[in-house]
């Protein structure tokens, strides 16, 4: 995507002397409020396990660091890649998708729904209030259209109100790249900090993540009285560089077999395949075989395919993977403990401001109590604004102080 080439900014702003337009995008989600919070906000393990686990903030920067690597690889660009990295995590609340699950839930009742993607446009749209010429961040348009469209296509009929988004269309490829290096930075991080937490054992991974083993078996043969945490980290990396590397070289063929010459190309191109009851797909549209314990529907409706997308190996390895650390790592009892825990001093304070409206800063109060034309919002709006942004030992030391232990 050639910055040249974007639609612009819903805000008109004179171009910097230096930075390209989504260099400054990458800048101002940095300098963010919403971004740093993200520190304290879970990725998979509390703080109570150690200070040296990832957290939604290291997590981020680690996927930018591999967004920005395959981007460049490709000849793409490398400040979208990276801006939309940056952002894509942003709009996510306290305790991660469980966190996330719930809000969901606390709004169906007043026909709304919480969803991170959708709140992370609207914080760079208007709740992150910085600058004095306009709301929000005033991002370029490719940098939220790649927010709303990184990991999954919404449909115009259900979602009126994002039609300016294209939604009948891909995005660049620079959008679709994020959750495929989104998925290869969680997946080996999290067999990291399991390890690390002692929740789950080299010997556990070793036997049940085939590709992993193999990596280790091969670097164990050279270096066979190297300690075993160093042989392990060795074959967490080349895991990483497999799917990197396939994310590459699989991204390219697909490029060439395509035919696209132009972002519009890319844009229009939306191959699709009926899905046999025996195939799956990635986030990222790719149909792979889910083998005999699982089945889907004979009349399965046909999915868009993108651009980018992991080749068939790579992806049942990623699906293996990720099998591995819902069963052995996820559903943990102990982090069960602290995820439970904390969602449900979610769901009792967002109850509780619902009730008492006055107990949230000055702020969030007169919004929730003034008529629209006041610029007053609905109170369940507000207060999901506030409790989503909310970290997590933020939210709960709120709780104790308004609802007890």
């Amino acid at each position: 995507m050639d910055v040249r080439n974007s639609r612009g900014r819903r805000y008109d702003e004179p171009p910097h002397p230096y930075r390209n337009d989504y260099a400054r995008d990458r800048d101002r989600v940095v300098h963010s409020r919403a971004f740093r919070r993200l520190e304290a906000k879970t990725q998979v393990f509390t703080t109570r396990y150690s200070d040296h686990f990832r957290n939604r903030l290291t997590h981020t920067l680690e996927v930018a660091q591999i967004a920005r690597t395959v981007a460049g690889a490709l000849n793409l660009n490398t400040d979208l890649a990276e801006a939309l990295a940056l952002v894509h995590d942003i709009g996510h609340p306290p305790f991660g998708h469980a966190g996330e699950h719930r809000l969901d839930a606390l709004m169906r009742p007043y026909g709304s729904r919480f969803d991170h993607n959708l709140h992370a446009l609207h914080i760079v749209e208007s709740f992150e209030q910085r600058y004095l010429a306009f709301p929000g961040l005033n991002l370029t348009f490719e940098v939220r259209e790649g927010i709303v469209k990184h990991s999954h296509d919404y449909s115009k009929a259900e979602y009126p109100e994002l039609s300016e988004y294209l939604l009948d269309l891909r995005p660049p490829l620079e959008s679709q790249l994020i959750d495929l290096v989104d998925e290869i930075a969680y997946n080996t991080a999290d067999l990291d900090d399991g390890v690390e937490a002692g929740l789950i054992t080299i010997e556990q991974i070793l036997a049940g993540v085939p590709l992993l083993n193999n990596f280790y078996r091969e670097i164990e043969a050279k270096h066979p009285v190297a300690r075993r945490q160093l042989l392990f980290n060795e074959a967490l990396k080349r895991t990483l560089d497999y799917f990197a590397t396939d994310l590459i070289e699989n991204t390219l063929r697909n490029i060439k077999n395509s035919g696209v010459q132009s972002v519009d190309d890319v844009r229009a191109y939306a191959f699709t395949a009926a899905k046999p009851a025996s195939a799956g797909v990635t986030p990222s549209g790719i149909l792979f075989s889910t083998g005999p314990n699982v089945v889907l529907p004979e009349a399965a409706p046909p999915e868009p395919m993108r651009l980018a997308a992991f080749s068939r190996e790579p992806a049942l390895a990623s699906r293996e993977l990720k099998r591995f650390l819902f069963a052995n790592l996820y559903n943990d009892p102990s982090i069960v403990e602290d995820r439970d825990r904390g969602v449900t001093a979610l769901d009792e304070l967002f109850r509780y401001y619902m009730d008492h409206p006055d107990a949230m800063p000055a702020f969030y109060a007169a919004e929730a109590s003034a008529p629209a034309e006041a610029g007053g919002r609905a109170a369940h709006l507000v207060v999901c604004d506030y409790v989503a942004g909310m970290t997590d030992q933020f939210l709960l030391r709120t709780h104790r102080e308004l609802i007890g232990s």
